[in-house]
C-alpha cells in the first residue's frame, strides 16, 4: 500500500481536475451570491438617494429601476433556495454568471453608458466565473462581456452621438476582462492542482496511519510510549497482555494503568541514569513470562518521551529448547531401533515369565514393575519422536462453538470404557469470534489437557469431571478456551516449571505433555498458560491469535 502512494500522488498532480469539486463550487457560489445580494440591495437603495438627478442623467430610468428591482428579486430568490438546501450544478452556475453579465450590461445601457461605475462590477462577474469554472467557459465570459461593452459603446456613439472615447474605454474594459480571465484561470488551476495533491497525500497518510495502527496493535512485541516519569502515553495490545495479563476492561491501558510494574519502573530509572545500560530480564508478576525491555529516546532533541520494546524471553528459551529437543529427536531416531529391540525383548520376556505357574507373588510384582517401566520408556521415546517429526501448522478459520461441541462428543466417546464416567461441563459465550488454527494440532492439545484434568480430578475428588469455557477477549476480536479441572492444583514452587520438558509430579508421567501442548499452541500462534485465580483446581486457558493474522 505504501508503495502505491507516490504513483497516486503523481497522478493527482498530473491530472488535476479542471473545475472545483461539487462541495467547493457550492461553497464558492454561496459566497458569490451573498456578494450579488449586497450589490443589488445597494443599487436599489441608491434609487432613493437623488431621484431628481437620475431623471437628468439616466437614459432609460424606468427600465433601470425595473432592472435593479428584478436583479434584487432574482438574487433573493436564489439565496432562499440555497438556504433551503439547494445544491447548484455546473449548469446553474454557468447560467447565473451569464445572467449577471447580461443584466449588468442592460443596466449600463439604461443608465449613463459604459462610463458608469457599474462597468467595474462586470469585471467582478467575469472573475467569479473564471474562479467557479476555470476552463474555456471562463474565456467565453470575458468575450461576452467585451462584446456587450463594445456594443453598448458603439450604439451610444451611433445613435446618441456620444464621444468615441466610450469605444476606447470599452476596449480597455475588454482587455481587463480577458486579463482577469487568464490570470484567475491560471491561479485557480494551480490551486486546484495543489489541493488535489494535498488531498491525495492526506488520504495516503490516513491510510498509512490506519495500517500502522493495525500493525502495531497486532504485533507480538509489546510497544510502550512513556514520559520521563514512567507514565504510559500509548501502548499496544501485546504490551498490555505481557505486562498486565488478559485485559479485564475495554478502557485503553493509558487511561486505566498509568503505573508501570515495579521491575520495569526500576529498569527505566536505571536506564535514565545510564542510557548504555541494558536491564536484566524481569517478570511483572510471578505467573508472567520472563520479559526483556529495551529503551530508546522517541524525540532526540527534547528527550521527553521514551519508546519501550518488550520482548517475551520465553520465545528465546523455547527456541533453545526446540533446538535441544530437535537434536535429541534426531539422536533418538537414530538409536530408537537399538533401544526398542532390547526393550521389546525385555517386555516379551516379562510376559512369558508371567505365564509360568510357579511364580511367587513377589516375582509377579517385580514383573509388573518391569512392564510398567518398559511402557514408560517407550512412551518417552514416542513423545520425543513426535516433537522431532512435528509438521508445520495447516491453519484454517474455524468457528469455535461448533468445533468445541464436536470435540466434546468425540472425546467422551473415547472415555466410555473407563470405570468412572467422564463428565465435561461445556460453557460457550454468545458471539464468539472465529479462530485460526490447525484442527488436528489443537485437538491434540485439548485431548492432553482434558486427559490430565480428568485424571487429577479423579485422584483428588473421586469424580472424572472438568469444565471447558469458551469466550472472547475484552476487545471482542480473539477467542479463548479455558480448561479447568477439580484437582489439587499446582504448588507455587512448581508453577514456573509446568511447561518445561521432562518436568512432572506424576510418577507415571513423561513430563512432555504440557510442553508439547504449548509447543503446538505456539505453532498456531495461540498461547497456552496457567492461570492462578484462587479457585479450586487448575485452569489452562488457550488464547487464539487474531483471526485476521496470517500464520
Amino acid at each position: 500500500m505504501a508503495a502505491d502512494t507516490p504513483v497516486r500522488s503523481a497522478e493527482a498532480l498530473g491530472q488535476a481536475p479542471s473545475t472545483p469539486s461539487g462541495m467547493q463550487q457550492a461553497k464558492l457560489f454561496r459566497i458569490y451570491n451573498h456578494y450579488r445580494l449586497v450589490v443589488s440591495l445597494m443599487l436599489v437603495a441608491l434609487l432613493f438617494v437623488d431621484p431628481v438627478n437620475f431623471d437628468m442623467r439616466f437614459r432609460l430610468l424606468d427600465y433601470y429601476q425595473a432592472g435593479v428591482s428584478a436583479y434584487l428579486g432574482l438574487n433573493a430568490f436564489i439565496a432562499l433556495l440555497l438556504v433551503a438546501g439547494f445544491h447548484p450544478s455546473q449548469r446553474h452556475i454557468t447560467l447565473s454568471i451569464l445572467l449577471d453579465i447580461l443584466i449588468m450590461h442592460g443596466l449600463l445601457l439604461a443608465s449613463t453608458g459604459i462610463t458608469n461605475g457599474l462597468a467595474n462590477l462586470v469585471i467582478v462577474s467575469v472573475a467569479a466565473g473564471n474562479i467557479l469554472t476555470p476552463s474555456r467557459m471562463g474565456t467565453f465570459y470575458a468575450a461576452l462581456a467585451a462584446i456587450c461593452s463594445l456594443g453598448i459603446s458603439g450604439w451610444a456613439v451611433l445613435a446618441l452621438g456620444e464621444s468615441a472615447d466610450d469605444i476606447v474605454r470599452a476596449g480597455s474594459l475588454g482587455i481587463l476582462y480577458f486579463a482577469a480571465a487568464f490570470v484567475l484561470q491560471s491561479i485557480s488551476r494551480r490551486m486546484m492542482r495543489s489541493e488535489a495533491l494535498a488531498s491525495s497525500r492526506a488520504r495516503s497518510i490516513a491510510e498509512l496511519e490506519q495500517i500502522n495502527q493495525q500493525i502495531i496493535q497486532r504485533m507480538r512485541t509489546g510497544i510502550l510510549v512513556l514520559d520521563r516519569f514512567g507514565q504510559i502515553r500509548v501502548a499496544n495490545a501485546a504490551a498490555e497482555e505481557l505486562l498486565y495479563g488478559a485485559p479485564k476492561t475495554s478502557v485503553p491501558i493509558n487511561q486505566r494503568a498509568n503505573v508501570l510494574p515495579k521491575p520495569l519502573k526500576q529498569g527505566l530509572d536505571a536506564w535514565l541514569k545510564d542510557p548504555t545500560l541494558r536491564i536484566e530480564p524481569f517478570q511483572p508478576s510471578p505467573t508472567s513470562p520472563l520479559l526483556q525491555a529495551n529503551f530508546t529516546q522517541l524525540d532526540q532533541e527534547r528527550g521527553d518521551q521514551i519508546l519501550v520494546f518488550i520482548e517475551d524471553m520465553s520465545k528465546v528459551t523455547q527456541q533453545a529448547q526446540q533446538m535441544k529437543l530437535a537434536s535429541l529427536g534426531r539422536l533418538t531416531a537414530g538409536i530408537a531401533h537399538e533401544i526398542r529391540n532390547p526393550l521389546g525383548a525385555i517386555s516379551h520376556a516379562a510376559q512369558l515369565m508371567e505365564e509360568s505357574p510357579n511364580l511367587e507373588p513377589g516375582d509377579r510384582q517385580m514383573l509388573e514393575i518391569i512392564r510398567r517401566h518398559s511402557r514408560r520408556v517407550n512412551g518417552i521415546i514416542e513423545n520425543v519422536l513426535d516433537l522431532s517429526r512435528r509438521r508445520a501448522a495447516n491453519a484454517d478459520l474455524i468457528e469455535v462453538a461448533p468445533w468445541l461441541q464436536e470435540f466434546r462428543e468425540d472425546f467422551l466417546q473415547t472415555q466410555d470404557d473407563d470405570c468412572t464416567t467422564a463428565n465435561i461441563v461445556l460453557k460457550i459465550d454468545p458471539q464468539l469470534p472465529p479462530a485460526r488454527f490447525d484442527r488436528s494440532q489443537i485437538e491434540q492439545v485439548m485431548v492432553n489437557l482434558c486427559d490430565n484434568g480428568l485424571r487429577y480430578s479423579e485422584q483428588h475428588s473421586g469424580q472424572r469431571k472438568i469444565g471447558i469455557h469458551a469466550g472472547a477477549t475484552e476487545d471482542g476480536e480473539r477467542a479463548y478456551i479455558d480448561v479447568r479441572d477439580q484437582g489439587p492444583g499446582i504448588a507455587p514452587e512448581h508453577r514456573n516449571s509446568v511447561f518445561e520438558p521432562f518436568f512432572t509430579t506424576d510418577k507415571t508421567g513423561t513430563g512432555l505433555g504440557l510442553y508439547l501442548a504449548r509447543e503446538l499452541c505456539e505453532a498456531n500462534q495461540a498461547h497456552l498458560s496457567l492461570v492462578e485465580d484462587n479457585k479450586p483446581g487448575c485452569c489452562f486457558p488457550i488464547t487464539f491469535a487474531h483471526p485476521g493474522r496470517m500464520i
